[in-house]
Order: C-alpha cells, then sequence, then structure tokens
C-alpha cells in the first residue's frame, strides 16, 4: 500500500502553509507597528497627567479613562505581535534547553491545546459583551469621562482574534520545523 499523500501533495500543502504563516505574521507585524505608537501616546499623555496631578493637584476622568483605553489597545491588539516575535510570557524552566524539535513539539501542542481553544473561548465570550456595550451605546459611567467604551469592549475579541491567527502561524512554522527535522 503506497503513502496517503504524494511527494507532491505533501509539498504543495507546505507551500499553503507557509503562505498562510508568511501573511499572518506580516499582517501582526503590521498591528504591532502600528499599536507600538500608542506607547508614546500614552507616555505623553501620563506625562501631562502626572504633572497636572503633581503641579496642580488637578486631573480629568478622561484623561485616566484614555490612558487605561491606551493601556488595554496596547495589551490586546499587540498580543499576536508580542507571540510572532517570542515576547510573550512563558515558563522557561525546561523550554530554553530544549533543541529546536522539541521546542517546535512543545509550541504546537501548546498552541493546539492551550492558546487556540483559550482565544476562541474569549472570542464567543466577549463578542456578546462588545456587542451589547455597542448596541446601547455603552459610555462611561464616572462624570467626565469617555463617551464611547463600546469601542474598547470590542478590542477585547478583535485582539484574541489576532492572537488566534498568531497561533495558526506558529503551529504551520513549527509543523514545517518537525518536517523538515524529520528529513522530509
Amino acid at each position: 500500500m503506497g503513502p496517503l499523500v504524494s511527494q507532491k501533495q505533501f509539498w504543495q500543502m507546505e507551500q499553503f502553509w507557509l503562505k498562510v504563516e508568511n501573511k499572518i505574521n506580516s499582517f501582526n507585524e503590521a498591528i504591532g507597528r502600528l499599536v507600538s505608537w500608542l506607547t508614546l501616546i500614552l507616555v505623553l499623555i501620563v506625562g501631562v497627567d502626572v504633572v497636572s496631578r503633581y503641579f496642580f493637584n488637578t486631573t480629568k476622568n478622561w484623561v485616566l479613562e484614555l490612558e487605561w483605553y491606551l493601556f488595554s489597545i496596547l495589551f490586546l491588539l499587540g498580543a499576536g505581535y508580542a507571540l510572532r516575535h517570542d515576547r510573550h510570557v512563558r515558563v522557561d524552566l525546561f523550554y530554553a534547553r530544549f533543541s529546536e524539535r522539541d521546542k517546535a513539539l512543545v509550541n504546537v501542542l501548546g498552541t493546539a491545546l492551550f492558546l487556540l481553544p483559550w482565544c476562541l473561548f474569549v472570542i464567543v465570550a466577549s463578542s456578546q459583551y462588545a456587542y451589547e456595550s455597542f448596541v446601547i451605546r455603552e459610555t462611561s459611567p464616572n462624570p467626565g469621562g469617555l463617551p464611547s467604551l463600546y469601542l474598547i469592549k470590542s478590542m477585547i475579541p478583535l485582539g484574541a482574534f489576532f492572537l488566534l491567527l498568531q497561533g495558526i502561524a506558529l503551529i504551520a512554522h513549527s509543523m514545517l520545523i518537525l518536517r523538515k527535522k524529520d528529513g522530509h
């Protein structure tokens, strides 16, 4: 009995997954570079707020909310970028000593068993939350707060989706490493 997949079909699948990985990487790279500019804006706003509080003993609710809105956007939309560049939190007791093949295997299993299901859960759970906020045009409960709370709530499923995409790219990349290490 011959192989289930011919060499040509397997090569075509490899090329497909390589293209998927490259497109997702490019997408999250662009998103990461774009949202990284929010860091500068956030630092400037926090700096002005600190000076305002320290020297003039005053602050505004909208400024405080803008600070956490920007931080939330950075964190949520930048998660895929962080995963792409291996800058995410990892318990690194053994991983650092692993071979490239073992790291790829851990990445496939960890991503498939933990990251992707978690991202799907967050997308499903937070989409309804964001939708309901959007329908009622939810605003800040604080006097003088920002008017569009629903916009920040919509970043939760969007960020989880970007992270899910990068998880798919990580699996594709790791599978290609495993395939090459198998001598194919």
